[in-house]
């Protein structure tokens, strides 16, 4: 199995990757700097290093990626399904709410009874005649 210091120090091609084509203009860049900030990410972080707010943006970068490589045909995008539970998962393990430490205040009341819109696109009434 391949890890990812193996990855960060030599170019992978996995199973199936001969069967696409050329890549669109600054595509591969884009992906070659993706995998740099990675690895640099990796020789930076220890486990006691991690901030929610981290977790959260390497999260939602994973989820995006995973989308986007999903795309590529449907044999991918099954290959690929459970990754939007599992960072799921991680953002519940690793970075809990942060409203779970702070009580919550309720908003002071006025005594009158709150005024209800009449919603997005009302035209009012209209008389004919």
């Amino acid at each position: 199995m391949l890890k990812l210091h193996d990855f960060c120090n030599r170019a992978v091609v996995g199973m199936g990757m001969e069967r696409l084509g050329e890549a669109g203009p600054g595509v591969e860049q884009r992906a070659a700097a993706v995998a740099d900030a990675a690895c640099e990410l990796v020789d930076t972080v220890t486990p006691r290093t991690w901030s929610a707010g981290a977790v959260e943006d390497v999260a939602d970068a994973i989820d995006v990626l995973a989308e986007a490589l999903a795309a590529i045909d449907p044999e991918a995008a099954r290959a690929l399904a459970a990754v939007p539970a599992a960072t799921a998962a991680l953002r519940r393990r690793l970075a809990p709410a942060v409203t779970d430490d702070v009580a919550e205040v309720p908003a002071p009341r006025s005594g009158r009874p709150r005024r209800r819109g009449l919603g997005p696109g009302w035209k009012g009434v209209r008389a004919t005649g």
